[in-house]
């Protein structure tokens, strides 16, 4: 009897298991990340005892700093008369159904230029608002 020879494989990288590993630690990843809303801006808060739970899934930032310049989601606003300030709210607030302005002012700010910001989002169509503030350290025991 007379066997043939087989030729051996050519060697094969089976790449199906690579590419489902790698698309489970990405699914991984995206799982577990956390976002957290953190200001570019330094400013020093105001202190309040009473803290609300907000969900940041509607959410318009508008950040006043210390001299009084106003940053909506990240960019100033040159302008920050209450007319030009209204149309900039308004096209940060489209995206959303219903959204939450929420108000984050340096503790030196000008108390003129929060109350532009609140009247500007009022004149756009935006009645809830929020004013960010931290909490009071406790004293020590």
């Amino acid at each position: 009897m007379k066997f043939r020879a087989t030729q051996p494989d050519s060697p094969e990288i089976n790449l199906t298991a690579l590419i489902d590993v790698v698309f489970l630690l990405l699914i991984f990843f995206m799982v577990t990340t956390t976002f957290e809303w953190r200001s570019e801006l330094s400013i020093e808060l105001p202190t309040a005892s009473v803290r609300e739970d907000m969900r940041n899934d509607e959410v318009v930032a508008v950040v006043i700093d210390a001299a009084g310049h106003v940053h909506v989601e990240g960019h100033r606003v040159d302008d920050a008369e209450a007319p030009a300030l209204r149309s900039v709210l308004a096209n940060a607030a489209r995206r959303f159904d219903s959204p939450r302005v929420i108000v984050s002012a340096d503790a030196h700010t000008p108390h003129q230029s929060v109350v532009t910001v609140m009247d500007a989002a009022r004149q756009a169509g935006l009645y809830r608002l929020t004013i960010a503030a931290r909490r009071p350290r406790e004293p020590a025991r």
